[in-house]
């Protein structure tokens, strides 16, 4: 017996109607068309992947947000896609292996175990892009504009841009000899910027004073331009590394006002997004309209390592469903002009139909004895004979 409430999806996972739909299309049309015009080239990742393909590099993270079964045919285990990044990873390492830089795009739906605290959907449509193979700020400065320029032609305005850099953590971690245990709590409390709990936390370490005082202000380093210069003064008991990223930050953040100066850009050096996944500087785009980001990305360097090729990369990804929500509020699409055809079988209707679909208009042709006419199909013309003649004409 078929239940009451059988047409109830599970949480998190929604259908997408006919208007919403072809915005989304629409718009993922738009965005592919960008990455091929700044040379990234499509690829398809298979949906449900050998587990430990999705689980590597980012995927470890994602063990939790990863759907998991049994095949069937070679007992192995399986896993459903929860972020596309770790498959692209494999194409460029595995399938393509060129020796200059690769850039790749994507797009496709992906399925997480738990929704987002704030978005709760379990399905998102993953799009992004990577750039493979080229280890310097300028390829970070060429994905965080290609980021944006997504989120222009998106439609969304009053963009900001946060930076952060987990190699600072990661540093001062080192520095401090932190065993795997402190690091991980200390990561967890950092996470959650509760300040008085990291005071507690780090008293009982015993690690030198400085290293605990630059620990503990590391929260306290976020916001404008300013917060370089300031870090300077805070981390300047740090080691190499630590300098060495606070620089490549000002000067990512310095190109990218070269190029975009109305951009907002804040900082974030305790912002630790994909810590056990990322390997330099870390990126997010927000909007006052929504409490989260909206795209982020970052350098993850050697993912590639364990399918064969270790190579610097660097990319950022987005929900396209969020993405076309939000721009449906600041751009409406225009309508489609839909031609209503009425029912026959005469040759010439037939072939004005047959000729108008192959200009790529659309027609909608009548059933017979159908409920509804052209204006509640939602037509904008109707097809009507004149003389001998079939021809388009608005709908009154």
């Amino acid at each position: 017996m078929q239940q009451k409430d059988s047409w109830l999806l599970p949480e998190g996972i929604d259908e997408i109607l006919p208007e919403e739909a072809k915005y989304l299309e629409s718009l993922r049309s738009k965005l592919l068309d960008l990455f091929a015009c700044w040379g990234y080239d499509l690829v398809i990742p298979p949906f449900i992947d050998f587990l430990d393909s999705l689980l590597t590099g980012s995927g470890h993270d994602l063990d939790l947000q990863t759907f998991k079964l049994t095949d069937q045919i070679s007992g192995e285990m399986l896993g459903v896609r929860a972020d596309m990044t770790p498959q692209v990873a494999r194409i460029d390492a595995h399938n393509l292996k060129h020796e200059w830089p690769t850039r790749l795009c994507y797009v496709g739906t992906i399925l997480h175990t738990r929704g987002d605290p704030l978005q709760k959907t379990r399905s998102p449509m993953q799009i992004g892009a990577e750039l493979y193979g080229h280890a310097g700020k300028e390829s970070d400065v060429e994905v965080i504009r290609l980021m944006l320029e997504m989120l222009a032609i998106t439609g969304l305005t009053n963009v900001h841009l946060d930076l952060g850099h987990v190699g600072i953590y990661r540093a001062l971690s080192r520095q401090a000899k932190l065993t795997d245990v402190q690091e991980s709590e200390l990561f967890d409390v950092l996470q959650r910027k509760a300040r008085p709990e990291l005071q507690g936390l780090l008293a009982t370490y015993d690690i030198d004073a400085d290293l605990k005082a630059m620990l503990l202000k590391l929260p306290e380093l976020n916001g404008g331009k300013d917060t370089i210069s300031k870090a300077r003064s805070i981390l300047a008991k740090a080691n190499d590394e630590v300098k060495n990223a606070l620089l490549d930050l000002e000067a990512i953040a310095e190109k990218l006002t070269s190029y975009l100066p109305w951009l907002p850009i804040s900082f974030d050096l305790a912002e630790l997004r994909g810590y056990h996944y990322h390997t330099g500087i870390v990126f997010a785009a927000f909007v006052p309209s929504i409490g989260r980001e909206i795209a982020r990305g970052g350098r993850y360097d050697n993912i590639g390592g364990v399918f064969g090729r270790a190579r610097p990369a660097t990319g950022f990804s987005a929900d396209l469903k969020l993405l076309s929500s939000l721009s449906k509020r600041v751009s409406q699409a225009p309508q489609r002009e839909l031609i209503f055809a009425p029912f026959g079988n005469e040759s010439a209707l037939n072939e004005k139909i047959r000729d108008l679909r192959a200009q790529q208009q659309a027609v909608v042709q009548e059933l017979p004895g159908q409920t509804g006419g052209a204006k509640e199909l939602g037509c904008t013309s109707i097809l009507v004979q004149d003389n001998q003649n079939w021809v388009v004409r608005p709908l009154a």
